[in-house]
């Protein structure tokens, strides 16, 4: 029988023919599930963890703690893969490319909320959209410190002077943490600061150190040896309790700022096609992982607050944090030159 001799197909068949085509997806989605349900069945090959950064930096490290924990107690094989470069981007639309089957993952930080924004159809990827929220890990402050020697003590005084002479505020570069942080404050209190980016926090350092800058808003972990040795003096940090390590120095909250609280956190993310199922899973064991009173403690000695968060509480925290950034972002009309 030719096309032009085929009878029609009533309702009926129709229904039938859908119904087969259901089962068949089904079937085909079975044994995928059921490898999924299985623990031991997934992975059965090394797990890719790029990291945006390059070695050595607070994400690296975090990431390497986490990954040799899940390596120990799961048994899975993760490979850390430094892939820096692009503000972040380069490592960050790598794995939104990446196959959805769970083998790469991206550690992503406060950095990539605000690339959202900043980089907006310019990053190669686009973040809520391309990837998909595994777990949080955990978050550290942004803190302001200013020379040993400089008689600015408190936030106060750091808006006193400012509003009688322009002062000359370094940060780890544009975009990032400290830079989003020091505009924020700047917006919050009108301050005149004149921004003066550094390709890295501890070049500003050393500038702040030696005379050459007058405040710098600084990644706490990089900044609290300074403070520690008293070549450098903490005004606040942004985090809602003061810390353990400097509890002289007061939140920003208890400087008269409370809207100051920045929390640059690292998580974990994947391709956004990733099997709801094995986006769970992997959560989970991260969770597992970072609740851990040794991981707690790892994490708090690199300057870190432990958050652990899976998938859904992650994701609800990444948007809120894309949509206040984007907010400050536009309102304080940051831009990447």
């Amino acid at each position: 029988m030719n096309r032009e001799q085929h009878p029609p197909i009533d309702d009926a068949q129709r229904r039938r023919a859908l119904a087969a085509l259901g089962a068949a997806g089904l079937c085909a989605l079975a044994p995928w599930r059921q490898a999924l349900a299985q623990k031991g069945a997934w992975p059965e090959r090394p797990i890719n963890y790029v990291v945006p950064f390059p070695p050595g930096g607070l994400t690296d490290v975090a990431a390497r703690q986490v990954g040799k924990a899940l390596n120990d107690a799961e048994r899975w094989n993760i490979v850390v893969e430094n892939r820096p470069g692009g503000s972040a981007n380069i490592g960050a639309a790598h794995v939104s490319h990446a196959a959805p089957d769970g083998y790469t993952w991206l550690a992503i930080t406060l950095s990539h909320a605000a690339n959202a924004t900043l980089f907006a159809g310019k990053a190669g990827y686009d973040l809520t959209r391309d990837l998909a929220p595994v777990a949080g890990l955990a978050s550290s402050p942004i803190m302001v410190v200013v020379n040993a020697k400089s008689p600015i003590k408190t936030m106060d005084d750091l808006a006193r002077a400012a509003a009688a002479k322009p002062l000359a505020a370094g940060s780890s570069g544009n975009g990032t943490p400290p830079h989003l942080t020091l505009a924020l404050y700047q917006k919050l209190t009108g301050a005149p600061l004149m921004h003066v980016p550094y390709k890295g926090g501890a070049p500003s350092l050393t500038d702040l150190i030696g005379g050459h800058l007058d405040v710098v808003f600084s990644n706490y972990p990089e900044s609290l040896a300074h403070v520690k040795n008293g070549s450098l003096r903490a005004l606040a940090i942004t985090t809602r309790a003061r810390s353990a390590d400097l509890p002289d120095v007061p939140t920003v909250a208890q400087a008269g700022l409370p809207d100051l609280i920045v929390e640059n956190f690292t998580g974990v993310m994947a391709p956004a096609s990733t099997p709801p199922e094995l986006v769970q899973r992997i959560g989970e064991a991260i969770v597992k992982q970072v609740s851990q009173p040794a991981m707690q403690q790892a994490l708090l000695q690199l300057g870190f607050v432990p958050q652990p968060r899976g998938p859904a509480e992650f994701g609800s925290y990444l948007r809120s944090e894309v949509d206040r950034w984007a907010r400050i972002i536009r309102d304080a009309n940051i831009q990447i030159a």
